[in-house]
């Protein structure tokens, strides 16, 4: 008697006999082990041809060869992203196994789309694996490497991640514990559950109510995590951005009794001669607008307007573990943006900790108020490169929906290695310009100060924010300015392997990119 297949996800399966007939049997006596495999297999132009993984090969040899007849007998061959669950192959280990469907052998680098074609697709079709394991109630779940360990586990740690922890204990789902199926590859595991766990981490910062991830909350949990692998984590106060000038920052923690925070994160992997990488990271812990009011759909998503520095610190946590060969500065400004008899109102003067003077005609665009003083300081670092990464505008959702983080970036060099990054994370970028034209756009025609933080004429919301950010970056020095509001939240786009809440992206490709420089 050979288990066939899953007939649904109810109390009966379905048995194939040895004479072709079928049987029922109920669902709780084929998990005696309670445990998963998800195996790859190729398309190929033969319709006849089933092409196995080299794990799932050997897979089909300790099963004396039931896996690949029972894939022969399901039907019309697995496609791309497709899985069928198998049940009852004597294994001695797994009640059940989940063959994905990994699309053509020998895939790389699609040039027009500027993605890794064999890394996304065994980050999808293992997420596929996991979901279908996970559906009929599997929870120890072993992943073979698909011939990349690293992307392997990246879909697998993601897929199986979401945000529940305010949930009733009792409601919560079982969250699959994924593992590495046999040897191959465990370097690359490891190192691919590093930068999904990071990215996880960034998540749950992310999606965390605005209520309990306040601004001295965040700063609490960061050090917390971050002073565990020996990173330096220095929590400014009020009075200390007041000393240096921060007036730009400042106003916009005066509508909130939140009191700001500016943390400073010190990553030493390099030499101290070393100059430093400088991260700065947007961190408006709940942005209503200010006086300058949001609407009230979707309000709620502004939890996440610290995306940026979810990112930053989450970056930074894996640099430690991966032991990168860099120094790292991590530069958080964290304030609320709300409305009070005390909040700075539109056509307010503030000046910057560089003496430039700022007119606030839109207290909505706050996150350029923030990261204007936090640029300002970076410059104090003296560093190789300043990078910051915000949920900024609106309008880079427009521009590339989420497909893309948009990248403002005053080095070709620099923005070439980004690029190369999200090309092989899957989490990709795009070049936006960063012409004068737009910065003119902020300076000129501003009658009373030397800055506006909204310009008159519409259009280019994304750029004309650069342009801003561009007054206060230090020009000593290269720097890149990531846009991520598009990317931000839920996965509405094509992204598989991410289940619903915000993101965390593009923290892997922040790694790689890192990967890449330390290198």
């Amino acid at each position: 008697m050979v288990l066939f297949l899953v007939g649904g996800i109810g109390t009966k399966v379905v048995l194939r006999l040895a004479n072709n007939s079928y049987q029922f049997r109920t669902y709780s006596s084929c998990l005696k082990m309670k445990k998963g495999l998800v195996l790859g297999v190729y398309e190929t132009d033969n319709k006849d041809e089933v092409v196995l993984t080299p794990s799932a090969s050997k897979y089909n040899e300790l099963v004396n060869g039931k896996l690949l007849a029972n894939i022969n007998l399901s039907g019309p061959k697995i496609k791309k992203l497709k899985t069928r669950i198998f049940w009852g192959l004597d294994d001695g280990e797994h009640a059940c196994v989940a063959v994905v469907g990994l699309g053509k052998r020998n895939l790389g680098i699609n040039l027009l789309e500027e993605i890794d074609e064999k890394r996304e697709n065994i980050r999808s079709a293992v997420a596929a694996g996991c979901s279908a394991l996970d559906a009929v109630d599997i929870k120890e779940i072993d992943v073979e490497p698909m011939g990349d360990a690293e992307a392997a586990a990246e879909g697998s740690i993601l897929s199986t991640w979401i945000f529940q922890e305010f949930k009733n204990k009792s409601k919560q789902k079982i969250l699959p514990n994924v593992n590495l199926y046999g040897t191959e590859g465990v370097k690359d595991w490891q190192l691919g559950k590093i930068k999904a766990d990071a990215q996880n981490w960034a998540r749950r910062l992310a999606d965390s109510p605005a209520n309990l991830m306040t601004p001295t909350i965040f700063s609490q949990t960061v050090s917390s995590v971050l002073s565990a692998l020996g990173i330096q984590v220095i929590i400014h106060d009020k009075a200390w951005a007041e000393e240096k000038k921060m007036g730009s920052f400042l106003s916009v923690s005066r509508g909130s009794i939140e009191p700001p925070k500016f943390l400073e994160i010190h990553y030493k992997g390099a030499s101290p001669s070393d100059m430093p990488i400088a991260f700065v990271g947007k961190g408006v812990t709940f942005d209503a607008g200010g006086i300058s009011l949001k609407s009230a759909g979707s309000m709620d998503e502004m939890r996440a307007d610290m995306g940026g520095a979810a990112c930053v610190v989450a970056t930074i946590k894996a640099a430690a573990e991966l032991k990168l060969n860099v120094n790292i500065v991590g530069l958080i400004p964290l304030t609320e943006n709300l409305p009070s008899g005390s909040a700075t109102k539109p056509g307010d003067i503030v000046t910057a900790m560089n003496g430039k003077t700022i007119i606030v005609d839109n207290t909505d665009a706050e996150g350029r108020l923030i990261l204007a003083d936090a640029l300002c300081y970076a410059a104090e670092f003296k560093p190789k490169f300043t990078l910051d990464i915000a949920t900024l505008t609106g309008a880079i959702a427009i521009a590339l929906g989420c497909a893309a983080t948009g990248v403002f970036s005053s080095s070709s060099e620099l923005w070439e290695t980004l690029r190369g990054a999200g090309t092989i994370t899957g989490d990709r970028v795009w070049r936006m310009p960063l012409w004068q034209a737009y910065n003119n756009r902020m300076t000129k025609h501003v009658k009373s100060a030397d800055l506006n933080n909204m310009p008159k004429a519409k259009g280019a919301g994304s750029c004309v924010a650069a342009g801003f950010l561009r007054e206060f970056a230090s020009p000593d020095a290269p720097w890149l300015h990531l846009d991520i509001a598009g990317v931000m939240g839920p996965n509405i786009d094509d992204v598989s392997y991410l289940q619903s809440g915000m993101a965390g992206r593009p923290v892997r490709t922040l790694i790689q990119f890192l990967q890449i420089l330390s290198a």
